[in-house]
């Protein structure tokens, strides 16, 4: 039995395209608007209580112990052998964010990941 590559439809990649992008300007946003920006870092350092400073800490927190490059990297793995629709969208998320949020070396290494599960069949179905 002969099995295809595994290749996406047409809605699942505008789905991929949406969910890439909002996840890459969410990310910027964090980054330029929350980590960076000096006004907002020194009132969140000085204990203003709010949705953009607890989610500075999540973010500052989460990239400097690299979760989003480690989460990427496990995703990916698990796509090239096994790839599906779900993988590859939440490797997608994770590898967007640790792009952007100083998670480089790590998330590339998954996108490099992601783009070699399109070179693997996919999996039989029954």
């Amino acid at each position: 039995m002969k099995k295809t590559p595994f290749r996406l439809t047409p809605y699942q990649v505008q789905f991929l395209l949406i969910v890439g992008f909002v996840t890459v300007g969410y990310a910027l946003y964090l980054r330029y608007l929350a980590v960076e920006y000096s006004p907002v870092a020194l009132a969140c350092d000085a204990g203003l209580q709010s949705l953009l400073c607890k989610a500075r800490v999540l973010a500052t927190y989460l990239f400097k112990n690299s979760v989003f490059g480690i989460v990427a990297l496990v995703i990916a793995t698990l796509h090239v052998m096994r790839p599906s629709i779900v993988l590859l969208t939440g490797g997608l998320i994770a590898a967007g964010l640790g792009i952007v949020l100083y998670n480089i070396a790590l998330s590339g290494i998954a996108i490099g990941l992601l783009i070699l599960g399109f070179a693997r069949p996919a999996p039989a179905t029954a």
